[in-house]
């Protein structure tokens, strides 16, 4: 009996994992030999030629002497993306937790229409969402006219083509990522234990820093994870609103694998962000990992 079931579950996940392993472990394969080989002489790659030299190049360059030297370069495109990234992240935490928490109080007709609200973004290209904030963003754009017309002499908002503009855009693309998982736990929540709260004393802002917050700890660590990490990876936003003056990982890989024809180097920067997300998920894993059934 247990060999069928074992079979059965073998049965049902078998297509999931052929489509995983196809799509996904043949290219982080192919992607992980092409960045222990050696770099062409005219781009690309000399096959069957192995080195590690473009994992190398991500802390150190050879100078005029052919010697070793500490290069910060990529460093700081790295720390320029974590920073944008974890910007974002907060900027998003900052709007989405009132804006799940005020739709989990709904009534539930009311929920499901404020959801799809919140997913109407995605009906749209991603590339037509940041040319409509370069519009509005823009000095003599939407904004810059409307407060103008307020009364405001902003002499130009000057904040397109700026980091500001890029975490802006990223808000907007990924907002949606920290709703949705903080409305699920919130929407789980058991309303008597804020009630139970208030019975006992406590206020407002103890009741939310006591009892919500700790319940939704869960969802808003999905929520930034969710945020956090699509940004790590962003082209579009900060190619277009950043006007390439700020360069972040996705665009540095982009370069590699295009212009430069650096393809070992461009493997490697990729295999090393994974490294950092898979990070990521460790850690998130490690510190909100499902208790038993026994013990909830």
């Amino acid at each position: 009996m247990g060999n069928l079931i074992r079979s059965k579950r073998f049965w049902l996940i078998a297509p999931a994992v052929l489509y995983i392993g196809f799509f996904m472990a043949v290219p982080l394969g192919q992607m992980a030999y092409v960045s222990i080989l050696e770099r062409g002489d005219y781009g690309a790659v000399n096959w069957g030629v192995f080195s590690f030299d473009a994992y190398a190049s991500f802390l150190f360059e050879r100078d005029l002497m052919d010697n070793l030297m500490f290069n910060t370069d990529y460093l700081q495109i790295f720390a320029r993306s974590f920073g944008l990234s974890a910007m974002t992240m907060v900027f998003a935490l900052v709007l989405g937790f009132p804006t799940a928490f005020y739709i989990s109080m709904q009534p539930q007709a009311r929920r499901n229409f404020l959801i799809f609200l919140v997913t109407i973004p995605f009906w749209t290209n991603i590339l037509v969402r940041n040319y409509a904030w370069m519009l509005l963003l823009r000095n003599g754009g939407l904004i810059d006219n409307g407060l103008a017309w307020l009364g405001y002499e902003s002499g130009g908002l000057d904040i397109l083509y700026t980091p500001y503009a890029v975490s802006i855009g990223l808000t907007y693309t990924y907002l949606p990522f920290m709703v949705l998982p903080i409305y699920a736990s919130l929407e789980k929540l058991d309303h008597r234990l804020i009630e139970a709260a208030f019975d006992l004393g406590a206020d407002k802002w103890r009741a939310m820093t006591r009892v919500i917050l700790p319940l939704a700890a869960p969802g808003i660590a999905a929520g930034c994870i969710l945020v956090f990490i699509p940004c790590l990876g962003a082209y579009v936003t900060p190619e277009l609103l950043g006007g390439g003056k700020f360069m972040m990982i996705a665009n540095l890989i982009g370069s590699q694998f295009g212009a430069a024809r650096n393809w070992p180097f461009g493997a490697a920067l990729g295999f090393v962000l994974l490294a950092f997300v898979l990070l990521s998920m460790m850690i998130y894993a490690m510190k909100f990992k499902s208790l038993p059934e026994e013990k909830l």
